[in-house]
Order: structure tokens, then sequence, then C-alpha cells
């Protein structure tokens, strides 16, 4: 039996008054029990047609045609039309978050921030299923507890904001799976997670799937998430279904260009040196001469140097009358490293591991407790975290930084070219005409049209956004860029023109890179060397071919078991990859592990540049 049947669905949106279709004919099924994956980029249907499903279009959208039949085995032998129900009528609530659940993309703008996480969830439950108080308490604390909260209880009074993003992603879970809902509507459930906390949502939405016999729409652009959790795959592009079929048909036997095209789209670990992406559109043409930036020379002083940082915060509450209940958490601990020029090191961990504590010292956004930074030109050696005033400010524009969400990074007040021209006038780079040249410059260096200059963020896609941040980070020729998870929120295919970007830009400009990201096979393709980053401390570093193939630590290892592959020969075992969460450090052995009798971890050499956090004292062995 089809839970949901999708026919022949057109859904329109009128803007200054003129109506336009963005989902064009679409049809689908999802049987019970099963989980069907809906794939494509951004702006292809997707979540508008999670939205028809749900009821919740925007007030200019609406089903024009065809019909939306969900069937729920609670009532067998009748169906309900969705696309006929009215929009705030009793019947489309009473389904959606009862009978249709559903988990969106972003949980920290999905939660409030002023209700705890056991009130949002208690009103789903009273909307759908009303219980006593101590009852409805006991179900949830029951439902969190089987989503993976380790403490129910405390968690059941605790703040969206005092969770981590995978933490958040369970709460939404809890929230969509406590009235047992037939069907659940995953939006892009892992994007924002780590490859480890994403492998045990989507475990746990598999065992749950087992358990309550529900049915599973996945919205992902991830055809690695794809080939581990989907039974049927539907594949859109500009609103219409381009291929669908079996998950062994779609992978083994794809037929549609699209398809084709967005498979080669994707990161992997079995890429050779030099070896690029295939963007299903390049964001401009690249002179043939664009290559890989020469090796830098060995007994080159590298351009930055990092040693023995160290950060502390201080997290409690304070009382007026007494000392209140304060703990210090370390972010950074003891981390050193060094960038030669031309150089990219790939920095990776779990979310809280202190990545981008790291860049924000090294920015100078955040004042380390001790440790040096050592910035050197080739003509002068620099202390970074000496400088003050004038002589800081001098500085900035040679270390700038391309940060995660182009959302949020850019301000939706100012148009493009105020954006972009912005740096050049804070730091006195030209006058008027000349600061225009430089920003239409910069628009075709990403790819972007300089009549786009006058637009505001807002008019542009994710990944064009993403294109004005990088723009504006290279605004002022710097020697060091720092990419903070620069692609997470991005589709494969513009994810693969971001990366082919940098890369050519690396080539033609000779930039350094630190390259901050939770994507091990982003990183691969990017990156020289890798250093790998567990609770404040880095724990292993090693060229980018030597991590890969003979990794060392147990949390790297963790880690790449955690990646979710677009091969159906190379399944993810999902238990196996990191029970308890790969930074605890109770799975690690004892050669990895801070012994009792105090004695210190130090890197220790392996060879070739491989270095591994580790006991001196430990016979290798032991490491393997």
């Amino acid at each position: 039996m089809d839970i949901l049947r999708i026919n022949d669905v057109r859904i329109g949106f009128t803007v200054h008054g003129l109506a336009r279709d963005v989902v064009k004919g679409v049809s689908l099924r999802v049987p019970a029990g099963k989980t069907v994956a809906l794939v494509g980029e951004s702006g292809s249907g997707k979540s508008v047609i999670s939205q028809a499903i749900m009821g919740l279009l925007p007030r200019n959208g609406g089903v024009t045609g065809g019909e939306i039949l969900f069937r729920d085995p609670q009532t067998p032998g009748s169906s309900v039309d969705i696309a006929g129900l009215k929009p705030e009528g009793k019947e489309i609530r009473a389904l959606r978050g009862g009978r249709i659940g559903m988990i969106f993309q972003e949980p920290m703008s999905s939660l409030s921030p002023v209700h705890t996480i056991g009130n949002q969830i208690e009103e789903a439950l009273q909307l759908h299923r009303p219980t006593g108080k101590a009852e409805a308490r006991a179900l949830i604390e029951a439902m969190l507890k089987r989503v993976g909260f380790k403490d129910p209880a405390r968690a059941y009074g605790l703040y969206s904001f005092e969770l981590s993003g995978g933490l958040r992603q369970r709460a939404m879970l809890a929230m969509a799976l406590i009235c047992q809902p037939a069907l659940l509507i995953a939006d892009e459930p892992t994007t924002a997670l780590d490859v480890t906390i994403q492998a045990q949502v989507l475990d746990l939405m598999r065992d749950l799937q087992a358990e309550m016999g529900m049915a599973i729409l996945l919205i992902t652009h991830d055809l690695g998430v794809v080939a581990n959790m989907a039974d049927e795959v539907v594949v859109i592009y500009h609103g219409e279904i381009m291929e669908s079929g079996p998950v062994e048909d779609i992978f083994r036997r794809p037929r549609h260009p699209y398809l084709k095209a967005l498979l080669k789209a994707s990161p992997h670990f079995d890429m050779e040196d030099g070896e690029r992406l295939v963007a299903l559109r390049e964001a401009r043409p690249r002179p043939p001469a664009a290559a890989r930036p020469p090796k830098p020379a060995e007994t080159a002083a590298p351009l930055l140097s990092v040693s023995g940082l160290r950060k502390t915060y201080t997290t409690g509450s304070r009382k007026f009358f007494g000392k209140g209940t304060l703990s210090t958490v370390v972010a950074v601990d003891d981390v050193s490293f060094e960038i030669r020029r031309g150089e990219c090191l790939g920095l990776v961990g779990e979310s809280g591991c202190g990545k981008t504590t790291v860049s924000k010292i090294v920015m100078r956004a955040v004042t380390p407790d001790a440790g040096e930074i050592v910035f050197d030109d080739g003509r002068s050696r620099t202390d970074v975290l000496a400088l003050k005033g004038e002589a800081l400010r001098e500085f900035r524009p040679r270390v700038q930084m391309i940060f995660q969400d182009p959302v949020s990074s850019l301000s939706p007040r100012m148009t493009v070219m105020s954006i972009l021209r912005e740096p050049l006038v804070i730091h006195g780079r030209g006058e008027g005409a000349d600061q225009i040249g430089r920003v239409r410059a910069l628009m075709e260096d990403v790819g972007l049209d300089a009549r786009f200059l006058n637009r505001y963020p807002h008019s542009f896609s994710g990944g064009q956004r993403q294109r004005i941040g990088i723009a504006r980070a290279l605004a002022l020729d710097p020697e060091l860029i720092i990419c903070d998870e620069p692609v997470s929120a991005l589709d494969v295919s513009v994810q693969a023109q971001i990366l082919n970007l940098l890369k050519d830009l690396q080539a033609e400009r000779r930039l350094t890179f630190l390259f901050i990201s939770h994507n091990l096979a982003v990183v691969n393709y990017m990156a020289d060397r890798i250093a790998v980053m567990a609770n404040g401390r880095i724990v292993e570093i090693a060229p980018r071919h030597t991590l890969f193939t003979q990794p060392a630590h147990p949390y790297t290892k963790a880690l790449l078991k955690s990646v979710p592959f677009a091969d159906l020969d190379r399944p993810l075992d999902f238990k196996l990859a990191a029970p308890g969460g790969a930074s605890d450090q109770s799975h690690w052995g004892k050669a990895f592990r801070q012994e009792r009798d105090g004695s210190a971890l130090t890197q220790v050499a392996l060879g070739d540049g491989h270095f591994v956090l580790a006991n001196p004292g430990i016979d290798r062995r032991e490491m393997v």
C-alpha cells in the first residue's frame, strides 16, 4: 500500500501579479514502511512539494492541479486529497504534526528559543493526543531517550540554544515522532551535521522506522545518504521529474544526463591528483593556465606558524550572593600547526572540537589564554597576538575569512556593490572610480555578472551568495584565507562550482588556505595536508593521501567509517560508525588516552610528515 501518492501535481506562485509554475506535473509515491529519496538542487521544487504535503505553502502559492493522496493505515480503504483541503482547516491541522510529521533543515530556526524542548514537544503531543500532565512528561522523556538524549529528564528543561546541532536535530526528530506518524518528511535532516552525528541520526531514523512501521520521504542532495537510506529515488530538476526508480537502478544504471552529472559532481575519496569535479555549470570559463600551484619548498619558512594555543571559557550562572555554579570548558588545548605559502591545510573534526575557535584566534577575533602565532611573508616576521591599534588594523587585510552561512554573513540592507566596496573604503584602497573598477573585476573573478551589483543578497541563490562572500574576502588581496565550512550549506552541484572556483583562484593568485570542514570528501579534494581535531586538540596531522590510506588515531578512523559513499557496493555500517560518539575517549586505545599518572600526550612522528597524538612510551604496534 502507498501511504502517499502524488499524481500530476502542479504548484504555482504569484509574484508581482504574475503567476508562475514551479512544480510542473510531478508524480511520485511513498510505499508503507519504505524510504523514498527526493533528490535535486536548490530551486528544483523539493521543499515546495514537502510544504504542499504539509499544507504549509506560502499565501502567494498554491496547488494549481493534480492530487496529493494520503492513505492513513489507521483508516484503511479511505484516502484524503490534501491538495483539496483548506490550508487552515481542521482536516489539514489534524494531519499535520499528527499523522504526518516533518523534520526541517535548520533546527535552530525551527525550534523556539524562548520555550524549553520539553514544552515544544508537549505542545505537539497535546494538540493531537491530549494527555495528562504526568503521562505526557513520561511519554516525552521516553521519546527523548529513544532519540539519543543521555539524560532525558534534564533535556526536557533545556532550551534549543543550549544544545549542539546534533542534539537539536534529535529534539526535532522527537517532536516529529511523538504522535507516531504514518509518514515522516525529512527535509535535508543532516545537511549541517558532522559525519559521525549524521550517521547516528540516520541510524536512529532507520531504527524508528522499523519499530514504528512509518514511511519516510527523505529530501536531500547528498547522494551518499541516498545510497545508504533509500529504497526508491526520485530525481527532480526545475520542477520536473527527470528520473525515478529503485535505488539499485538509479546508482548502477543511471540514464538521464542530469543524474549522471549529479553523480560526477560529488567529491569522493578515489579522485586522482589534479582531477577536477565536474560541475553542472562552471562559475566562469577559466584560462587554460590555471593549474595547481607548485608545492612550496620544504625549506621555505611557513607563512603561518601556530604553537601552543589554549583557550578556556567559563560557563554557568553567577549569583548576587555566593559563588554560584561556574565551570571551565577548555575549547582549544595546546594546538600547534604550520601552513606553508601556497598550501591548503584542511582542519577537520566534529562540531564543538574547537575548529572555529582556532580560526577566530588566528583572525584576532578571540584572544587566547596562551600560545603564539607568527606570520612570515618572507620579508618580515609578525607576532600576530602582540599586534594592537593601528598595527593590527594594517595587518588585517593580509588574513581574510569566507564564512559558513552566505545568508547571515551578508548584510540584507546593503547592495552587492556596497558589500564589496566596503573593505576598500575602510582600508583606504583607491578612490571612487578605482574602487568601482576593482569591484567589477572581483565580480568577474567569481563568475558573477557585474549587472547584478545593484541587487541585494536576498535576490541571489545560495551558491551566488557564497561567491559574493568569496569576492569580499579577495577584495584586499589577502595572503591567507580562512574558509570556515564554505560549502556545507550548498548542493553538490553548486558545491562543485565553489570548490573548483577556490582551487582556480588559489592557482591564479597563489593563495594560502586554512580550510575548515566536517566533510572529509571535500577536505580530501581541497587540501594538501589535513589536521584532525578532537576535544580541543589536534590528534593527527598528515599529508592527504597518508591520512586517508593509513589513519593511525581511532578518532580519525571513526570519522572515516562514518562517511556515506554514493556507492551501493560500499554501504555504511551505521552501528560501527561511531558508537557513543567518535570523540569519546573510552573508545580509544591505551596508546591514545591520557594516563592517570599524568604523563603528557605528545605528537609522535610516524614518518613523511605524519604525526599522531599519543603516549610517547607506547609501542607503535599498539597504534594499529
